[in-house]
């Protein structure tokens, strides 16, 4: 229970894979929360499927509004950190967990009045509806769990420690992966099981960290270390409240995706939310080193020593293309061991393999983008990561499928290589901006 700063400034790259393996096992724990209920639910049936399809899109506002309020959060606390301002950190934490709280209530008030219109909206069958909104609504009156659990989590990675988080979340992956088989078909709950088995999870979680905020942290949380603070307030929004506007982005990117998907069929949204499920494995072991990246370039930042950041930067990007290139490899030569995980269904491996061999190719440009706007975020630049990611969803990918689909009529594929070529583009967008970035900080 230490300020760590000195000793990740001695050897950033070594500091780099202190934080990122931890993590790294934590997203992908994260990540199987996930995967473990499309296992289960898959075994129910297409619509099942789709109804899980369906609710990704809202999951995500959901993780969107968490994620800002989190990310906000943890890049202040590291910046006190590298000030050695630990009354300010404390202080930052406070807010954080008050502010997670405030933004669940309003989600809570919001979901439940408009959660069937959206799934109407996104293109869903009456069928699939039906199981959507009975999976989703409980998940969102749990929600306050995951707030709570995702804000103490960051509290932990911000201050340099990411074992407790990992130890957390292994825990209640096996939690949820002995309760999903018992309320899904033991007591016959179906789709709404795999949201009783979450929430459940969840809630240990919470019981967790709260456990190990008392009794590890360097950082004590507690009320009588609260000062409210406008000031604070304005500096978590202003990089958290974009970071959030990122994942809302992507939930949005994704409902669109899933139109597009729709029109061609239920099977092909189905097919698609698998292929999603499976990329995130790819993708959450890359965004687990970005965490790190975002961690050290705050504590970094705070203790003026800008000369550590593009080094630590650039050696995070390679460690992240090296990745995605080997596991895209690997998705490339297998595509239908992967999908078989999850369905034996002929018509949705027919589907989803041509997708996987099409969608790998963006992995290393997604890599880029994340691990950059992170890194912007660390320095407390919340907006350029929320433009990039739009130059990647809704500004190029979208109008490109429209075209696609309904100006030129190719197929479903047509949409994944717009993907492909929106990543690309904004990789170098990206690219272009830290640099940038770096010039004026060192100036």
């Amino acid at each position: 229970m230490r300020n760590r700063v000195d000793e990740f400034i001695a050897d950033p790259k070594k500091a780099l894979y202190k934080l990122a393996w931890p993590m790294l096992i934590a997203m992908l724990v994260q990540t199987l929360y996930n995967v473990v209920d499309t296992a289960f639910v898959g075994r129910l049936g297409a619509d099942s499927i789709a109804a899980l399809t369906f609710s990704f899109p809202l999951f995500f506002i959901l993780i969107g509004l968490n994620s800002g309020i989190a990310v906000g959060m943890s890049s202040r606390i590291s910046r006190f950190m590298g000030e050695k301002n630990k009354k300010g950190a404390e202080n930052t934490a406070m807010h954080g967990i008050l502010l997670g709280i405030f933004f669940f209530t309003i989600s809570v008030v919001l979901g439940l009045i408009f959660i069937r219109p959206m799934f109407n909206l996104f293109g869903a069958t009456p069928a699939v509806i039906e199981l959507a909104v009975s999976y989703f609504s409980i998940v969102l009156m749990g929600s306050v769990f995951m707030f709570t659990a995702y804000i103490m989590n960051n509290i932990f990675v911000s201050q340099g420690d990411t074992k407790t988080p990992m130890k957390v979340q292994v825990f209640t992956l096996l939690l949820n992966i002995i309760l999903d088989p018992i309320f899904i078909y033991v007591l016959g709950y179906g789709v709404k099981g795999a949201a009783i088995a979450t929430v459940i999870s969840f809630s240990v979680g919470f019981i967790l960290y709260s456990y190990f905020l008392h009794k590890k942290s360097y950082l004590h949380i507690h009320p009588q270390n609260f000062t409210f603070s406008t000031k604070l307030i304005k500096e978590i929004l202003m990089v958290g409240f974009p970071a959030s506007l990122m994942m809302i982005v992507m939930s949005i990117f994704l409902m669109i995706f899933n139109w597009f998907m729709a029109n061609f069929g239920t099977e092909y949204v189905a097919a698609f939310g698998i292929g999603f499920r499976a990329e995130s494995v790819v993708i959450m072991p890359v965004m687990a080193g970005s965490f790190a990246v975002m961690t050290l370039v705050g504590m970094f930042f705070g203790a003026k020593r800008v000369d550590l950041i593009k080094g630590v930067v650039w050696y995070g990007i390679k460690a992240g293309l090296l990745y995605t290139l080997i596991v895209g490899g690997i998705f490339f030569a297998f595509p239908s061991l992967i999908y078989k995980i999850f369905t034996s269904d002929p018509t949705l491996l027919k589907i989803g393999v041509p997708y996987l061999r099409v969608i790998v190719f963006a992995y290393p440009f997604m890599g880029i983008t994340m691990i950059i706007g992170r890194t912007l975020q660390g320095m407390g630049y919340g907006v350029p990561g929320l433009v990039i990611n739009l130059l990647r969803t809704i500004l190029i990918s979208t109008p490109l499928s429209y075209l696609f689909v309904f100006v030129f009529g190719f197929g479903y594929l047509s949409v994944v290589v717009s993907i492909v070529i929106a990543a690309v583009i904004a990789s170098v967008v990206a690219v272009v901006w830290f640099e940038w970035e770096i010039k004026k900080a060192i100036v």
